[in-house]
């Protein structure tokens, strides 16, 4: 017997379809480029949407990873209960590249 999920599948956006001032806006927010540093330093789908320690409520943190998932940046699956994440950083970096590495340097002065 298949089990359906209670919500719907998240939909993505290539980074292809990218524009830069998208791509820009999403890693403008704090709370964003903590998600993705958080997500370059772990191994691929092995972060569900809880496990970060973010100072936002549920909604808003849904709403954080819907602006990623826009701006090509993050990729997400359902995995039972749990929504899984990944940084799509290949597919990002072919878009525009050396931008990741920028945003993710620990001195953003640099």
């Amino acid at each position: 017997m298949a089990t359906t999920s209670h919500r719907a599948a998240p939909e993505h956006t290539h980074p292809e379809d990218v524009s830069v001032q998208t791509a820009l806006a999403a890693l403008a927010d704090p709370v964003r480029l903590s998600l993705v540093r958080e997500l370059a330093s772990s191994t691929e789908w092995s972060r569900s949407c809880g496990s970060f320690d973010v100072p936002v409520r549920k909604a808003a943190l849904s709403h954080h990873f819907a602006v990623l998932r826009s701006a090509g940046l993050v990729e997400q699956r359902d995995e039972g209960p749990r929504r899984v994440n990944r940084l799509r950083r290949a597919e990002f970096d072919a878009r525009f590249p050396g931008l990741l590495e920028l945003v993710l340097r620990d001195d953003p002065a640099v």
